[in-house]
């Protein structure tokens, strides 16, 4: 059951979040923004669609047992949640999953974003590591960190970091 739940509200949520991108990007454009990165964006839906199908995969595979630190990881999934739609509210119609900046903006400030530079970021890290392991899905998890990192690290945050300090001259 747990299993089920776990899949459907995944993919509810990243739906819904498209949805919800797609029109904070018509209203961002409307407003001049400019977008950066694009030629990496790609990389992130077949990141996201390769985690899906492999920890679903490897549970299935496992016998969908639960690891011996489900809890754990649960726990560590919830509050990485939590983080998620805190940043999503603190962005409000500034939340997307591109990189889109609007001439002349101010850069967030409050929320998470007063305590962390990219507090998104580590909320969708923990998920992807956490939500595998529930399932003893450890390759998934070691796999989809390790590019995640390397497309955060090397192209998503950089990329990010220049259109910031481009459009704030």
């Amino acid at each position: 059951m747990l299993f089920v739940a776990l899949v459907a509200l995944i993919c509810f949520e990243r739906f819904l979040e498209l949805g919800l991108a797609r029109r904070n990007r018509r209203w961002m454009l409307a407003q001049g923004a400019q977008e950066f990165g694009a030629a990496h964006y790609p990389c992130f839906f077949i990141l996201h669609a390769s985690w899906l199908v492999g920890w679903v995969t490897e549970a299935i595979l496992r016998g969908l047992m639960l690891d011996l630190f489900w809890c754990i990881w649960l726990a560590l999934f919830l509050i990485a949640q939590g983080l998620r739609y805190w940043c999503l509210i603190s962005l409000g119609r500034y939340w997307n999953t591109r990189i889109l900046v609007i001439p002349g903006f101010k850069r967030v400030s409050r929320g998470p974003y007063l305590f962390l530079r990219h507090p998104n970021y580590l909320a969708v890290a923990v998920e992807l590591a956490c939500v595998p392991l529930i399932y003893g899905a450890w390759l998934t998890a070691v796999l989809a960190t390790v590019f995640n990192a390397w497309l955060l690290l090397r192209k998503r945050i950089p990329a990010e970091e220049e259109a910031l300090k481009h459009l704030a001259r």
